[in-house]
């Protein structure tokens, strides 16, 4: 069965169809789920923007847009600041953070630098009056959240985090649901962030890397950001259980983190549930994905055995059937869903139409750091939206080494 093109418009999006879509962004904006709801519109001058972290930091498109200026770049190594010439065409590069916040012609720092860096990072920033992306997560503690929450209003500067899957085009299409109340009540959603494999990145030149034993659920973003992105909720309750094997790893990091796998059952102020999984090990094909239930619809993404994303809807016109125990019920029809490539449309400029990495968002991601600033408006993924997808990570791993003990989650809104 096909989508209702009304309801699921096809790309590009045109005429009634983006009108109602601009109608249910701007919904969205007036419950604060986004920042605005024209994301292509910037004044005529360019944001001066130093990038630093010559890895992930590669990977986005300020060099693209048209109301942006990469001013200087830094790395530690020098291979890596000369990558970022390369890719952002500047000249002009320091050798550290330090160095480049000094200059005067930069307006904003995106910083791509290790997780354990993240919050010292961003204060160094901000003091230095800069605007400020940061990579995820924001923070490694508590006390780390409440010193940035606190930064960002006495400095009054601009802070977004670079969430990805806040911009994946499915969680976009979500976010459209969710508003326009496809769902009814959306009571329960499910996000797995599995990644085996990532022992990898534990180890370069024979030295251990920042991950090496890291906690997995300290790394929830990319799992909390989909329910938290789409309806606004705050997680406020946490049961988390961990699974480790006693590898050396686990016995000997700088985190004292004894598991590789970490899941968390989470209660949100609205009284609807969360399940989040971050397993870096197992007999798993890896993916970030998510599951939205609704008492009208259902909303599923791709799966791990090649399922593609589809909508299941809860019959109301009488029809029934009966499930595998013979008891009678509704009938329940699945719906292919074909992913919208909300990247092609005119929600982004011109030069930044194209896919990125993670599934579509780094130009999402870009465009909203360099639009919110130049039209002095809150970013979607704004200092508390960043908390809040981060904090719930930190009490989990608290819960999961304490066996499972449910523990509250503490609101810096």
């Amino acid at each position: 069965m096909t989508t209702d093109p009304n309801l699921y418009p096809a790309i590009p999006i045109s005429g009634h169809s983006r009108r109602e879509f601009i109608a249910t962004l701007s919904a969205a904006a007036g419950s604060g789920l986004l920042a605005s709801p024209v994301f292509a519109q910037s004044p005529e001058r360019r944001l001066r923007v130093g990038i630093v972290g010559g890895g992930f930091g590669l990977s986005f498109q300020f060099h693209e847009h048209p109301n942006c200026m990469v001013e200087a770049v830094s790395d530690l190594r020098p291979e890596r600041r000369a990558s970022l010439k390369q890719t952002y065409r500047c000249d002009k590069a320091y050798d550290s953070l330090e160095e480049l916040v000094k200059d005067p012609k930069i307006e904003a720092v995106a910083l791509f630098t290790p997780m354990p860096d993240h919050a010292r990072h961003v204060l160094l920033c901000l003091a230095a009056g800069k605007h400020v992306l940061c990579a995820v997560p924001a923070a490694m503690t508590l006390e780390q959240c409440q010193q940035l929450v606190d930064a960002v209003k006495q400095t009054g500067l601009t802070y977004m985090m670079a969430e990805t899957s806040h911009w994946q085009q499915l969680t976009q299409s979500v976010r459209k649901f969710y508003l326009e109340g496809a769902f009814g009540n959306l009571y329960h959603t499910e996000s797995e962030y599995h990644h085996p494999g990532l022992e990898e990145l534990y180890f370069e030149n024979g030295k251990r890397t920042w991950r090496y034993g890291m906690a997995p659920i300290q790394y929830p973003t990319h799992c909390t950001s989909h329910l938290i992105s789409v309806t606004g909720e705050r997680l406020t309750e946490v049961n988390c259980i961990g699974w480790g094997d006693g590898h050396p790893i686990l016995k000997d990091n700088v985190y004292n983190n004894p598991f590789w796998n970490e899941t968390a059952f989470f209660k949100t102020n609205r009284g609807n549930s969360m399940r989040v999984a971050v397993w870096w090990r197992g007999a798993q094909q890896g993916g970030e994905r998510a599951r939205f239930y609704g008492d009208k619809m259902s909303f599923y993404f791709g799966g791990p055995n090649g399922a593609q994303p589809c909508i299941v809807r809860s019959k109301t016109d009488g029809n029934s059937e009966r499930d595998a125990g013979g008891f009678v019920r509704a009938a329940q029809v699945v719906e292919p869903y074909q992913e919208v490539k909300w990247w092609a449309t005119d929600l982004l400029p011109v030069p930044l139409r194209h896919d990125s990495g993670h599934e579509g968002s780094h130009c999402f991601i870009t465009h909203e750091f360099i639009d919110a600033i130049l039209n002095q408006r809150q970013p979607a993924v704004n200092i508390h939206e960043a908390i809040a997808y981060t904090a719930p990570g930190i009490v989990a791993h608290q819960s999961a080494l304490q066996g499972g003990t449910l523990l509250k989650i503490p609101s810096f809104d």
